[in-house]
């Protein structure tokens, strides 16, 4: 059985605080000016990544450090090795996928470390390089973020200004608490499009047990397609009034399914945290490139933010200390999780499950949530079981020996 634990950090949990940034005319101009000239010299390095096809760290910083200083002018040392850093995270992961180089947006985020950046906490500024300087801007933010910036170890922060307002989302890292045994087995949460999620407690998410304004999954999917059809319709008018009102709903979509997202992965962990269980959730990566849909049902398979519920419910699950495991999600919705019968037939239609073997019946994902739970519970005990020999130390040294003499002829 495919199994992944949890990969935070050992000695800390890494999370994101967003402080707001109130900078003078002047200070927000040299922002600007700042932002600009990190993404053109980093458009400038990908460039000459693509050209020479030369995308590791150490390699490209040899390749494009020096040019890229000649070419684009007033950018600093350290802003040149961001910027070449920052390429190759980007082809990093992306690489087999990119037919082109790629290309930063003007305006796109730009990465601070601990030598662009300087912090006066008792005064709430933050010092930031600029072309034409360092310029001390103001921060403010909510409470709990400003505790966690004044008490806690702080890697890179992302300066992005966003319709105006200048924010700076910091890295932190969190004190790691010990990951508690699951005693109680584990909570199964079966994703999809139909429904968001679905516990191994019967508990549908969206609905009654989170409140908040989005009441079902069915609500979910009307505000969606009433969104598509709303841009479809503003794109094709064109006019100077349809952009204004597409740049006023940008990012509206985005929220609410981060919002949702958030509340699904609170109530989840909440609920493992309360009965000593663990989470279990099925490893989708990959799935787009392997689930075939009619081309009418591609965009909301595309769009639909499975990779960020599992995120959110992992980074939630190592705060809390709850166990988490992703499972293999092959036919976990065709499986009995009474007489362990698989077969295509056990699904009749899209939301019910009825056993050809055993005849048990009762709703797909639910169904499939219990077996996710199952494999769960099976890959914890299977990761976890203490080696029969001992040490891996103690092993080799075994194997290593020569075998002792029984004497004879």
């Amino acid at each position: 059985m495919a199994i992944r634990r949890s990969t935070a950090k050992r000695h800390g949990l890494p999370t994101i605080v967003q402080l707001r940034l109130t900078p003078a005319p002047a200070q927000a101009e040299a922002l600007t000016a700042a932002v600009l000239l990190c993404n053109q010299a980093a458009t400038v390095v990908s460039r000459l990544a693509w050209q020479h096809r030369v995308f590791t760290v150490v390699e490209l910083h040899r390749l494009a450090y020096y040019p890229v200083r000649a070419q684009v002018a007033g950018l600093g040392a350290q802003a040149a090795v961001r910027a070449i850093a920052r390429v190759a995270g980007a082809y990093a992961n992306r690489r087999a996928s990119k037919k082109r180089a790629h290309i930063f947006r003007p305006h796109g985020a730009v990465p601070y470390d601990a030598r662009l950046l300087s912090w006066n906490r008792d005064a709430r500024t933050v010092s930031l390089w600029t072309p034409t300087g360092r310029v001390a801007v103001p921060y403010t933010g909510r409470p709990e973020d400003l505790k966690a910036v004044d008490g806690l170890p702080m890697g890179e922060a992302d300066l992005i200004c966003r319709r105006g307002v200048w924010l700076l989302q910091v890295a932190v890292t969190l004190p790691k608490p010990q990951t508690r045994e699951p005693v109680g087995g584990f909570v199964g949460v079966d994703q999809g499009v139909a429904n968001l999620a679905v516990t191994s407690d019967r508990v549908v998410l969206p609905g009654p047990a989170l409140a908040g304004p989005v009441g079902s999954n069915g609500h979910v999917r009307t505000l969606r397609e009433r969104r598509h059809r709303q841009r479809r319709r503003l794109q094709k008018t064109g006019t100077a009034a349809a952009r204004r009102v597409l740049r006023r709903l940008a990012g509206r979509e985005h929220r609410m399914m981060t919002d949702l997202n958030h509340q699904i992965s609170k109530h989840v962990v909440r609920e493992a945290e309360r009965t000593g269980r663990g989470i279990a959730l099925e490893d989708l990566q990959g799935i787009r490139g392997r689930v075939r849909a009619h081309r009418f049902q591609r965009r909301t398979l595309h769009s639909w933010a499975f990779a960020q519920q599992i995120a959110f419910t992992r980074y939630k699950a190592a705060r809390a200390g709850v166990a988490f495991v992703l499972v293999d999600p092959a036919y976990t919705s065709q499986a009995c999780p009474e007489c362990g019968c698989v077969a295509r037939a056990n699904r009749p239609a899209r939301g019910r499950f009825v056993c050809t073997g055993c005849g048990l019946a009762g709703h797909a994902d639910h169904i499939a949530a219990r077996n996710i739970a199952t494999r769960g519970a099976a890959g914890w005990a299977a990761v976890n079981q203490p080696h029969a020999t001992g040490h891996p130390s103690a092993r080799r040294d075994r194997e290593s020996k020569p075998p002792a003499s029984t004497g004879g002829s």
